[in-house]
């Protein structure tokens, strides 16, 4: 299913995604972790736990799912759970390279995952992908792209991403750290024979990050698709460690603070699928709400009030221990 058609679909919760970062590998920074999965995470827990979430997912009209490299065993998780469901043909599958998982399924590795953007990562992490996901998969994203990263410049790399969406699948790229922003409009400059090669582009925006927003609106009029990721800021939104101003619109919702927080994303016009990050089928559950949450102007004013400077932000979540 090509990635665009996600913009012709039209129910609510269908621009929600479901992200499998929370759940591909038992180490993650995201908070509440021990409350979330417990002691026991082995492959197979996991792979349920996966398998249950894409279950409820699509049975409350998400359709579409982001899986990366680096996110343990996400892509074969997902890939066992498309097999088992070969009629659903509505779809759409995402996933990344860029960054190669190195804790062996451990929680307490040195490192995690290793980055790297060149053309060899690629052609093998490429290959991998393709492997577990076979045709299945719709868009293919470079992962966490910043503004001194070669893939911005390696022309070698742009023909191979070209030469994959000549086969039908969206070529993309993510963001990460204090200049999202910059990034995002260096990649809206890259072009092959004359054509943009990016069609998406997933960045981190929340209530407490808003500074790619400007540049989001840009590549939504430039006519890329805005997938935004860590709109949860990794636990910090939700309860309990949510920010009280946030509580108190919570609470005014008779909703939580994680359907608050990923409902503020929903409202910007340049937002085309946000990302549930759960873990639990009931955190699933409550972030789908998001799509009903309606704001009053003095509630905005008070959720705006949470942003912090990027930089602070990003140091913040850099301190986050993996769980």
């Amino acid at each position: 299913m090509p990635f665009a058609r996600l913009a012709n679909a039209t129910t609510p919760t269908s621009h929600i995604g479901l992200g499998l970062a929370a759940v591909g590998r038992p180490g993650y920074i995201n908070l509440g972790r021990e409350e979330d999965l417990g002691e026991h995470r082995t492959v197979e827990t996991l792979r349920t736990r996966t398998h249950d979430l894409l279950d409820a997912a699509y049975a409350q009209g998400v359709r579409y799912f982001d899986a990366a490299r680096s996110y343990g065993r996400s892509e074969e998780f997902l890939a066992d759970w498309l097999k088992a469901h070969p009629d659903l043909d509505d779809i759409v599958v995402g996933s990344k390279w860029g960054y190669t998982y190195t804790a062996d399924w451990t929680m307490d590795a040195e490192k995690h995952e290793v980055k790297d953007h060149s053309v060899r990562t690629y052609d093998r992490q490429r290959a991998e992908t393709a492997e577990l996901l076979g045709d299945r998969l719709d868009l293919y994203q470079i992962h966490s792209v910043t503004p001194d990263s070669p893939a911005l410049t390696d022309k070698e790399l742009h023909a191979k991403l070209a030469e994959l969406a000549a086969t039908g699948v969206t070529i993309g790229f993510s963001t990460s750290g204090p200049a999202q922003a910059d990034a995002i409009r260096a990649a809206l400059t890259v072009t092959v024979d004359g054509e943009p090669l990016f069609r998406t582009v997933q960045s981190t925006y929340n209530a407490l990050e808003t500074s790619a927003g400007p540049a989001l609106a840009e590549a939504h009029d430039a006519g890329l698709t805005v997938i935004v990721k860590e709109g949860m800021a990794n636990g910090r939104l939700a309860d309990p460690h949510a920010p009280d101003a946030l509580k108190a619109v919570a609470e005014e919702t008779n909703l939580g603070s994680d359907a608050v927080a990923l409902a503020l994303i929903l409202r910007e016009p340049w937002s085309g699928v946000v990302l549930s990050g759960a873990a639990t089928v009931g955190q699933l559950a409550s972030n789908l709400h998001a799509a009903v949450v309606d704001f009053d102007d003095d509630q905005l004013s008070r959720l705006a009030t949470l942003a912090e400077e990027p930089r602070t932000y990003w140091e913040k979540r850099g301190q986050l221990p993996w769980h």
